[in-house]
């Protein structure tokens, strides 16, 4: 047991270091064009399942509340969390539609949707990504395996290339942290080089 602790350790940090050797430009492009878009008063938007649910209300918890800096709320949603809303359309409609409802009543045009789905085959996720393109809205995938339906459907795809749900879900929730702390940082600490946070908005 001893080995199996170690182990659970060392695979963790070993996949998220390989992640980031193979994602680190991609991650910063795609983070400034969120970061760009919650600047110009755009909004955030995550869903999941399961494990999923729980990283996208802790993201956007984040977001909201603060990460690291004492700064103004900023705008995300995680759409996992209205229970109402959640049983009145799965038991009216479907399951597979709880999160499209949701961006269709909740989006606009500039937004951004998060989708995290460890198989990348969450038939739910992938119903609100195709209603958010339809929208003009912004589409990230947070996906494990390999990426699945939901790797061809977003606008930009992070895959942690296993089969361990926990593992993937490990690496999810760093790169949902780095998320935060990026726009913290982007938006506030670095007036010196980019335009102050509101500047220009209509």
């Amino acid at each position: 047991m001893r080995e199996l602790i170690y182990y659970s350790f060392l695979e963790s940090a070993d996949l998220k270091r390989e992640f980031i050797e193979e994602n680190r430009e991609r991650i910063f492009t795609v983070f400034k064009e969120i970061a760009e878009r919650v600047k110009g008063g755009n909004k955030v938007l995550l869903c999941g399942n399961g494990g999923s649910a729980a990283d996208c209300q802790h993201i956007a918890a984040e977001l909201v509340g603060r990460f690291n800096m004492e700064r103004r709320a900023l705008p995300a949603i995680a759409l996992t969390t209205d229970t109402s809303i959640l049983t009145a359309v799965a038991n009216d409609y479907s399951f597979d539609r709880i999160f499209e409802r949701q961006v269709e009543a909740l989006g606009q045009e500039g937004d951004v949707l998060i989708g995290i789905s460890t198989s990348g085959n969450s038939e739910n996720v992938l119903k609100a990504v195709e209603k958010a393109k339809e929208m003009g809205i912004l589409t990230v995938g947070f996906l494990g395996r390999d990426g699945g339906k939901l790797a061809g459907a977003v606008d930009h795809a992070f895959i942690v290339k296993s089969f361990s749900t926990p593992r993937i879900q490990e690496v999810h929730i760093t790169l949902g942290h780095v998320l935060c702390d990026f726009i913290e940082k982007y938006l506030f600490s670095y007036e010196s080089y980019f335009p102050p946070f509101g500047e220009g908005r209509a």
